[in-house]
């Protein structure tokens, strides 16, 4: 932790640079660098507070059913919901939930995070899956914050590198009072690399629970009369090196299913204009979402804008999950799940590694191994398949939906909320 601490307080300059060049490139505005440094002029807030943190907003989706939980069992408990991403942050705050305030999280600087406990003063900091800040979590021990981390997930090759820092790992782990990992080889992980055993809670993946993505019906209406659901992919939250996989597949694919049509949708959808290029090096003719058009005839739909993925699987009858072509480890199964898509992945899932397990062994999700074996099965799943595939991960699913009254009650006990 000493080095840790001694290569962050070096690189503070850098760092500042860093924040400048993000609000140029991201649209980040004065108010949005204040959150991150935790100097914005915050009013007293009311406690008893709980601050919760996921990454971005999947992290904080899935998070949905354990906040509204907790806000149900203790109606006089206040939550802080903190992201890395505006995004997260804004779609927080557009839940409107009562006693909810949504802030950007502050950078893992130890002056920061003084500034920003001073403000919230939390009973405890609930961590969504692996967000392991190392002076976030020690200024939380020292200060008798407990730490409870849930959904937590390490794949073999994250264990690899943290063991590359033994003292560091363990010095983090050890900071974390109660953890449910989302399986048990990733809490077998954690507790190898120095987790306090007593520390390990029951497997619970927050993802099972997550509530789908909303569906605007206006929206819906105009563009499902354009798009032959059993004949539409969706390539949804794709990478950088994955598109041009994709296209190729669905142009090779198109040679004996003509009537095959894809949305593609970039994981940042600000990468609109670089994936525009790309369809358009691919000759295929395309229509784009932001710029106000509709699909058409055109064989791609480019849906490079926020806040409609749920809009995207309901008119796609097959779905490739993104990051699994490229050494991204995956997104998340369970969305496109709940719109009865057929499921396809590329080989790199460790990020749902047995989720993908799962739905491969109940023949509920189909891996390839690349483009061509991507075309392939584009070109085999008739809609009959596709409606086995999706009805079968419909069951997985709903054998699959955990409890979360033991972990609310955990919570609960290790904060020491007043109920009622």
């Amino acid at each position: 932790m000493p080095l840790y601490r001694l290569l962050l307080s070096l690189a503070a300059p850098l760092l500042a640079v860093l924040f400048a060049l993000r609000l140029l490139r991201r649209a980040e505005t004065a108010e949005d660098l204040r959150q991150r440094l935790a100097t914005t002029d915050e009013p007293p807030l009311p406690g008893p507070r709980l601050w919760l943190h996921g990454a971005s907003n999947g992290e904080l989706a899935a998070a949905r059913g354990l906040i509204d939980g907790l806000l149900a069992d203790h109606p006089g408990l206040h939550l802080t919901i903190t992201a890395n991403t505006t995004t997260g942050r804004d779609m927080a705050s557009a839940w409107d939930l009562p006693r909810t305030t949504a802030r950007l999280a502050p950078v893992d600087l130890r002056a920061v995070l003084h500034r920003f406990l001073a403000a919230h003063r939390p009973a405890a900091l609930i961590v969504i899956e692996n967000e392991l800040w190392p002076n976030r979590l020690s200024l939380a021990r020292a200060a008798q914050i407990p730490v409870i981390v849930t959904s937590a997930r390490l794949s073999a090759r994250s264990a690899k590198r943290w063991a590359l820092l033994p003292g560091l790992a363990r010095d983090v782990l050890s900071a974390i009072t109660l953890l449910s990992a989302q399986d048990s080889a990733s809490a077998d992980r954690f507790i190898a690399l120095g987790l306090p055993s007593l520390a390990r809670a029951a497997p619970l993946a927050l993802k099972t629970t997550t509530p789908p993505p909303p569906v605007d019906p206006e929206a819906l209406a105009p563009l499902a009369a354009q798009l032959s659901r059993p004949d539409t992919l969706l390539a949804a939250s794709t990478h950088p090196g994955e598109e041009e996989q994709v296209l190729a597949a669905f142009s090779q694919a198109r040679a004996t299913r003509p009537g095959l049509r894809l949305i593609l949708a970039p994981r940042h959808a600000r990468r609109g204009a670089e994936v525009a290029a790309l369809i358009a090096r691919a000759s295929l003719p395309f229509a784009t979402r932001s710029a106000g058009d509709e699909p058409g005839d055109a064989a791609v739909y480019l849906a490079d804008t926020m806040g409609e993925m749920g809009l995207w699987y309901a008119l796609s009858g097959l779905c490739f999950t993104g990051g699994s072509l490229v050494e991204k480890g995956g997104h998340t199964p369970w969305e496109p799940v709940h719109f009865g898509c057929a499921l396809l992945h590329g080989p790199s899932c460790f990020n749902q590694a047995e989720a993908f397990a799962a739905l491969d062994a109940a023949g509920a999700a189909l891996p390839v191994a690349d483009a061509t074996a991507l075309a392939a099965a584009l070109t085999r799943l008739d809609p009959a398949e596709q409606a086995r595939m999706a009805a079968a991960a419909s069951a997985l699913a709903k054998a699959r939906q955990p409890d979360l009254a033991p972990l609310l009650q955990r919570i609960a006990s290790t904060a020491n909320l007043p109920r009622g």
